[in-house]
């Protein structure tokens, strides 16, 4: 039997004001996965978004704490399903292209799917400078922690239910896209992508992104993120530095001292024996945290190996009571 049919399959759409394009959403979600569960969690919006959704025939829940990143922690501790699909509420994205994401992640099997955005021909989705600024983190994140990244910022993915429930969501805004990124590398789980559609906004919707106060906030995370699941590197290049900058300063104060057997500069001595000490300090903070890093990748990797691969049967686990959040859950893919 084909497990797609009895897959419980839910579509998680964060939304903030997005009443001209969320009943879209929903609708085109709904049409190409017949059986699939929408919620719309609703965070803080001012416009009639909740009603919109509500009325397309999904099912809302308001999340109070501004930020996407919120929303995600909140709709992956709640919602049960075996698989999740996440995608904007601003239908920029094609969500007929969620069936082959679905497909795909049953048939790998795998745990991550990315929707890899291909802009619709005369399209002007990107903002000015947001393509050229994904490719930059891509390649940052590729160098940190040693993968391609293909769509780093995309909100087009679909998730096996592993993934999810060992998924911590510490991120609270736009943050959260990276953080699903770095999980899946780290972890180390079956991935791959799908081109997607990507396309303008329609009318009367406006993006939530700020383009350099998001950006930094991305970096900022990445340097966070580059600190925790890579200290050895990145302490190790802070102590290096104080190292060399000690020798720097060294060498010329023993040279005197060989010649006249005096220390004419202590001050400087001193300070290159405290960088010396820092140097020192910084690797074996280095050395420590990535034994802490090793024990949090086990917790973490045991967690992940409480569930089976995707579409298998024995992938869910005995409930103990019942959850009034999973009623509804219809027939899945056909």
């Amino acid at each position: 039997m084909d497990p797609s049919h009895s897959s419980r399959i839910a579509a998680i759409v964060p939304c903030h004001n997005e009443a001209a394009s969320v009943a879209k959403v929903v609708a085109d979600l709904q049409a190409a996965v017949p059986g699939i569960v929408v919620y719309v969690y609703d965070n803080r919006s001012t416009d009639d978004t909740a009603e919109r959704a509500r009325e397309a025939g999904a099912i809302v829940r308001q999340e109070h704490t501004k930020g996407k990143g919120n929303v995600v922690r909140r709709a992956f501790a709640d919602i049960e399903a075996d698989i999740y699909l996440m995608i904007d509420g601003d239908d920029t994205y094609e969500a007929s292209a969620a069936p082959l994401m679905i497909k795909t992640l049953l048939e790998g099997p795998y745990d991550h799917v990315l929707g890899v955005r291909e802009q619709d021909e005369g399209a002007s989705a990107y903002r000015a400078g947001h393509e050229a600024g994904n490719r930059v983190l891509n390649g940052v994140v590729g160098q940190v922690f040693g993968e391609n990244v293909e769509d780093m910022l995309s909100g087009f993915r679909v998730f096996s239910r592993r993934f999810v429930k060992s998924f911590p969501a510490v991120s609270r805004e736009f943050e959260i896209e990276t953080e699903l990124t770095v999980h899946s590398l780290h972890l180390r789980v079956p991935q791959t992508a799908v081109p997607v559609g990507f396309r303008d906004r329609p009318a009367g919707s406006e993006s939530k992104l700020r383009t350099y106060h998001d950006g930094f906030k991305i970096l900022a995370l990445i340097i966070g993120l580059a600190r925790h699941e890579r200290p050895v590197a990145f302490y190790g290049l802070f102590g290096t530095l104080s190292w060399l900058v000690s020798i720097i300063l060294t060498v010329p104060i023993v040279i005197e001292f060989t010649r006249s057997h005096a220390v004419p500069r202590f001050p400087t001595l001193f300070l290159a024996f405290t960088l010396l000490l820092l140097g020192s300090l910084a690797w074996t903070a280095g050395l420590i945290l990535d034994g802490i890093r090793r024990s949090r990748h086990e917790a973490a990797r045991l967690v992940y190996l409480r569930y089976t691969a995707a579409g298998a049967e024995e992938s869910r686990p005995m409930r103990v009571g019942g959850n009034g959040g999973d009623a509804g859950f219809g027939e899945a893919l056909r």
